[in-house]
């Protein structure tokens, strides 16, 4: 059964009103490829069944599943390749340069997903920059979805899920089999704090940051939504620090506090003082 035009809007309200995210017309598909699973596991006997829930707000926990199904995206390991080349050969160097007394570098990767972006991130610093033991660096990984993190923290692939992107000499020396799975090993786990944080809501808890990945995410924002969140981003990104957007992606309405780098194919942003 396709959604109905009344259900789809109820639907696009409810997503708007708890993370921000625009659902832009003709996504009905997605709405109910994302949400027939959560129609079974529920016990509805439709989608529609399921929107009548939600509006009426009587099954608990129904609208943050909604949510966390609709917002759950496509990754991989090293996705898009670039952006990790340009934080081992220009980013990270020039850092590790500094003259900071305390020597910490704090990275964060906004919208994790299933995580593999910030294990991505943690076994390139292991592998390039391990050699910098009187620096601590710490990634924070968060996501909206507490499945997704329960999932991160777990550190558990299939092997499609490792042959997408993961390089083949990185396997046996940070992953190890867990059954028909592969586990990612603890000192790569160890570099990662996972947490629960919703773009759209107020930030706590992030530490003052030198570097932000946050890519393929404000695609999902409205323009005055974008720059509202790239404004949180200017309160915790050091002055100097790296954002990393993705393909394409730019600071809109902010461009002023964001200055483009010469890693042109790596979307990457150096924020300006005020």
């Amino acid at each position: 059964m396709s959604i109905t035009a009344e259900d789809f809007q109820t639907v696009q309200k409810y997503l708007f009103e708890q993370s921000g995210i625009s659902l832009a017309s003709g996504k009905e598909y997605l709405v109910e490829g994302r949400l027939q699973t959560l129609v079974h596991s529920e016990g509805f006997g439709d989608l529609h069944d399921l929107v009548v829930a939600l509006r009426a707000n009587s099954v608990n926990n129904l609208g943050k599943k909604v949510v966390e199904a609709l917002t759950t995206n496509e990754t991989s390991f090293f996705r898009d390749r670039h952006p990790f080349e340009t934080l081992k050969t220009a980013v990270m160097p020039e850092l590790l340069k500094g003259s900071s007394t305390n020597k910490q570098i704090q990275i964060w990767s906004a919208a994790s997903s299933s995580g593999q972006e910030p294990y991505s991130l943690a076994m390139l610093l292991e592998d390039s920059f391990a050699w910098a033991t009187d620096w601590k660096i710490h990634i924070v990984a968060s996501d909206i979805s507490e499945e997704m993190l329960d999932k991160c923290r777990a550190g558990l692939y299939t092997q499609f899920e490792i042959s997408r992107g993961l390089p083949a000499h990185y396997l046996p020396r940070f992953l190890q089999r867990e059954g028909n799975q592969w586990q990612v090993k603890p000192k790569i786990r160890d570099y990662i704090d996972f947490r629960y944080l919703n773009l759209f809501e107020e930030w706590s808890g992030l530490p003052r940051l030198d570097i932000i990945f946050m890519r393929n995410v404000l695609i999902y924002f409205e323009n005055d939504t974008k720059k509202a969140i790239l404004e949180k981003v200017l309160r915790v990104l050091k002055p100097g620090g790296y954002l990393f957007l993705g393909s394409g992606e730019t600071p809109v309405g902010m461009e002023n506090r964001f200055q483009p780098t010469d890693f042109s194919t790596s979307a990457c942003f150096k924020s300006t003082p005020s």
